[in-house]
């Protein structure tokens, strides 16, 4: 008797097994199918005036700054290409925050072996080595901003805003958003367009570059331009791809400034070969007051535009007046509005400002199959490659870095130079800017 009725319920049930089967064959199809994805993200980051070899990566000059020690510009991690670095750890300093001066950051989503260990053989021109071992996150893998509130500096007076290039202050400006009666209208400051974040959000099911197995950074004369293919289990036989001038890193903007706070600062620079657009915004501080330029014409206040943009966006905010178009060279910063008095907000002495410069480079796409013209809803390739660029610099208005480094008399006294490399008045400038 209960020989039979296990014999019906099987019998009753099989039904049911075969549509779920059926049901399940899509995904388990898709799976199989989905592409094996690589990201390149690569980066130039400088400090004008400075030499490279006494840099250090910007990061090692920054964090220097900050008492983050050695290893700011030498330590690399994955994420610092797009600002999104990753912490190891559960108290990450601000040692590693701060980007190399050429950064390549890998990661590899293999459907096939998700997590799994692979490598990216590299031209051997390139001078990184044979290959760039592709490693899984540790367990303590944290990307940056998740696990906690971003601090905000405190600011206890205004912030003021000004916009555009020219020597003096536009009629209308500068924005005056008072912090001390409302905390919240942070808000406002940043209000304005933001680069979309296409970031890849990696995981435990990724596999990246720079590693803890190797973290070595391109040099000046690294040149990705060659061959390139992604070996390890369950990696397509056929994911090599051909690198060329536009998918190389960029090269480094030679800004030059004329003028001192007091004045308007005149900023010229050398066109960045394959640039689709530039922009730049300062930061400073007056007595209590924060000080924001941005380059925009529009009012845009600049401050969440420092990521990769595709071409197609950047030409369009050019034609929005949000960024400077590719033929532009020169740019001048208002006069005294980084001075105090009564363009700084007329609090206290100023505290300086510090410029932030980013030429948006070319973003490439890589597929096998190349993608048709005309590509159904469904197309799926065998594996996909994606590779972007950007420069940026950093600059002090109104000093000059190469004549301090090199202590000439525009240097301050030396019992005013921190550890960190960066004179005393520089160190301030930005301890000033974060509240530090």
């Amino acid at each position: 008797m209960v020989q039979r009725f296990s014999k019906q319920l099987v019998q009753s049930l099989q039904p049911l097994a075969a549509v779920a089967a059926l049901a399940c064959a899509p995904l388990a199809a898709q799976a199989q199918t989905a592409p094996t994805q690589l990201w390149i993200d690569l980066s130039t980051s400088t400090m004008t005036g400075m030499p490279e070899f006494m840099q250090g990566g910007v990061g090692g000059v920054i964090s220097g700054l900050f008492g983050g020690g050695k290893g700011g510009g030498g330590s690399h991690v994955y994420g610092h290409a797009s600002g999104r670095f990753i912490q190891q750890g559960s108290q990450p300093g601000l040692t590693g925050a701060f980007p190399p001066s050429r950064v390549i950051d890998v990661a590899l989503y293999n459907p096939r072996k998700p997590g799994t260990e692979a490598a990216l053989f590299v031209p051997l021109t390139m001078g990184m080595g044979e290959s760039l071992p592709l490693v899984p996150p540790s367990p303590s893998f944290k990307e940056a901003g998740e696990g906690g509130p971003t601090e905000v500096p405190e600011i206890k007076g205004r912030i003021l805003i000004y916009w555009g290039c020219g020597e003096a202050v536009r009629a209308g400006q500068p924005k005056v958003i008072n912090l001390s009666n409302n905390p919240a209208a942070w808000a406002g400051a940043l209000a304005g367009r933001m680069a979309p974040e296409r970031a890849a959000r990696v995981g435990a099911q990724h596999a990246l570059y720079p590693n803890e197995k190797n973290t070595v950074n391109p040099k000046a004369d690294t040149s990705l331009q060659g061959v390139h293919q992604v070996r390890g289990e369950g990696v397509p036989e056929s994911m090599q791809f051909t690198l060329a001038e536009r998918q190389d890193l960029m090269p480094a903007i030679q800004l030059q400034q004329q003028g001192d706070p007091a004045q308007s600062i005149r900023l010229s620079w050398q066109p960045v070969p394959r640039a689709a657009a530039y922009h730049l915004h300062a930061m400073g501080m007056a007595g209590d007051d924060m000080v924001l330029w941005s380059s925009a014409d529009n009012g845009d206040a600049g401050l969440g535009l420092f990521d990769y943009l595709t071409e197609t966006t950047a030409t369009k905010w050019v034609k929005d007046k949000v960024l400077l178009s590719p033929e532009t060279t020169q740019c001048a910063v208002p006069q005294g509005i980084f001075a105090g008095g009564q363009g700084g907000g007329g609090r206290a002495e100023a505290g300086g400002a510090m410029l932030r410069m980013i030429a948006y480079g070319p973003e490439s796409h890589f597929s096998h199959p190349v993608r048709p013209p005309k590509a159904p809803n469904n197309w799926q390739p065998e594996w996909a490659v994606r590779v972007r660029a950007k420069s940026q610099t950093m600059a002090m208005l109104g000093m000059d870095m190469a004549g301090m480094a090199s202590g000439r008399d525009s240097a301050p006294a030396p019992e005013e130079k921190p550890s960190g490399g960066l004179p005393g008045a520089a160190g301030s400038i930005l301890r000033g800017i974060f509240g530090r």
